[in-house]
């Protein structure tokens, strides 16, 4: 029952007369003003809006239901995010909630700074996110830019930024065009935040230094999703390597580790989140790979259009070409191992742009375009071909310390995998599941030859890695990893540095207090 001063009076097929600027700009606050209660409705009734002495009052005929404070101020810009407007003339109309309809409080804001959604690293992560998400109820806006393609999950619904500029690739990496479209991305989340209300915010990568500065304003917890260290990321790039440069990054990342309510990094870089934040709430993803291979005929008839002879051994790599992943460092092991083994085919898979011709050049360079075959970035539900068809499925990353994607799907198709010993593949690959070799030629062509040479003991790691895999990686548990994840953040607001957020706690009370002062004006 509501107090008193405030009916318990149901609003049905209410047709509001034209708004005030004020109720214009303050749609979230009057929705939040209309007691909407879920019975029998009564006849239709007519509404009454006005606003007086900064209070915006609410009455049914000649009676007064409500009041709510506002705030008159500048209203946000129009167009920011591409959504419905507001229709006022339905405007408090009742609806019987679906049987299956989402729980309320259950709001999520997710910023992805990438071209959503393409089939590469982070899109592919945010996918998997987003899915989990749908999976649990959770009612999802993802706010990305205006470039890639929409997808269809139950309670998620895509939000692009304006594109001033008409740019439709943005590259992998740091670029003009991700620079460009991270400014509006900034006002959009800000615009957001000021007009709706959210359980939390999940931002990526870079979206979370203004994300973690709006969410104390607002007292929305945020959640920061680092996908990879900002310095580590960066330093490849010209003056960005330089000590100064690298300074500044590493003590952005550290404020940005220490002021965000939630840290949840890729497999690999939690030993850094917890040297720079020791007590920071940290989680690590786990996500789940593809599953199991296509069927071996799937595989031939892939063999067949890469022109790769039937029967002859397969190395494949999957990703990137980008300079960090190592191609350099395989082509030359192919080379090598060419000589002992002229049948083995290698190919590589995830080549787009510049980057691919480089790799191109590398190729014909070592005279091994009749060995080598490049395939430019294929779409995910077509990656377990090629699964199938891999007798060793490689990593060559010589640096960097988030884990390759790939490496789940690898283990999850249940290959025989060979991977450069460094501590970003240390994460989760063992002995026990892969073969760590030192990140130079002579040590990868080794490996895979004695590999390709030693069937049984190939099988074997085969086995534990699908074993490991479907105990640890599969589905269910990262499904589990979200749910957790997100009750512990929706269950206690943070505005960062350890501390709960004031607008959180005190918020509410605020709220009524001022609820009361406009009713007590009214009367």
């Amino acid at each position: 029952m509501n107090e008193p001063g405030r009916p318990d009076l149901p609003i049905i097929e209410a047709a509001w007369p034209q708004p005030t600027s004020a109720a214009a700009r303050y749609e979230s606050r009057i929705r939040g003003a209309l007691p909407h209660r879920r019975q029998n409705p009564p006849p239709a009734v007519s509404l009454s809006l006005s606003v007086r002495a900064n209070c915006l009052e609410l009455e049914v005929g000649a009676n007064f239901v409500a009041a709510t404070p506002v705030t008159v101020g500048r209203p946000a810009q129009p167009g920011v995010v591409h959504d419905r407007p507001v229709d006022y003339s339905t405007y408090g109309a009742y609806t019987p909630p679906a049987p299956d309809s989402r729980r309320t409080g259950r709001d999520v804001l997710v910023v992805a700074p990438q071209p959503f959604y393409e089939d590469r690293g982070t899109p592919i992560a945010v996918r998997r996110l987003l899915e989990a998400l749908s999976e649990l109820a959770y009612n999802v806006d993802v706010l990305t830019y205006p470039v890639g393609r929409d997808l269809d999950l139950p309670g998620v619904r895509v939000l692009r930024t304006a594109n001033p500029f008409g740019l439709r690739r943005v590259p992998i990496g740091l670029s003009l065009a991700k620079l460009t479209l991270d400014v509006p991305l900034a006002w959009a989340l800000a615009a957001r935040l000021r007009t709706r209300q959210y359980a939390c915010v999940h931002a990526l990568e870079e979206a979370a230094f203004p994300a973690v500065v709006l969410g104390r304003r607002y007292g929305v917890p945020v959640i920061y999703d680092m996908q990879s260290s900002l310095p580590e990321q960066l330093r490849r790039y010209p003056l960005l390597g330089s000590p100064l440069a690298q300074r500044v990054l590493t003590g952005a990342e550290r404020w940005l580790l220490r002021n965000a309510g939630w840290v949840v990094s890729f497999a690999g870089l939690a030993p850094r989140v917890r040297t720079v934040t020791p007590d920071a709430r940290a989680h690590e993803w786990r996500y789940p790979g593809l599953g199991h291979p296509d069927s071996p005929a799937a595989a031939a008839e892939l063999r067949l259009r890469l022109g790769v002879p039937a029967g002859a051994p397969v190395v494949l790599y999957s990703g990137t070409f980008e300079p960090h992943q190592g191609l350099s460092l395989l082509l030359r092991a192919a080379a090598l191992i060419r000589v002992q083994r002229p049948d083995v085919r290698f190919v590589l898979v995830g080549g787009n742009g510049e980057d691919a011709e480089v790799v191109r050049r590398q190729v014909a360079e070592l005279g091994l375009p009749d060995v080598v075959r490049l395939i430019e970035r294929q779409p995910r539900e077509l990656m377990p071909s090629y699964l199938a068809m891999a007798s060793v499925a490689v990593s060559t990353r010589t640096g960097g310390g988030n884990l390759p994607l790939k490496i789940f799907d690898y283990l999850a198709a249940g290959r025989p995998i060979v991977a450069t010993d460094i501590a970003a593949h240390r994460a989760v690959l063992t002995a026990e599941r892969a073969v760590l070799v030192t990140p130079e030629p002579r040590a990868m062509a080794e490996a895979i030859t004695a590999l390709l040479a030693d069937r049984r003991r190939a099988a074997r790691l085969a086995d534990r890695a699908r074993a490991y895999a479907a105990s640890t990686l599969g589905w269910p548990a990262f499904v589990t990893s979200v749910r957790e994840l997100y009750e512990e953040v929706i269950a206690r607001p943070w505005a960062g540095n350890g501390e709960p957020s004031p607008r959180a706690d005190a918020g509410g009370q605020r709220r009524e207090e001022a609820i009361d002062a406009c009713i007590q004006r009214r009367q």
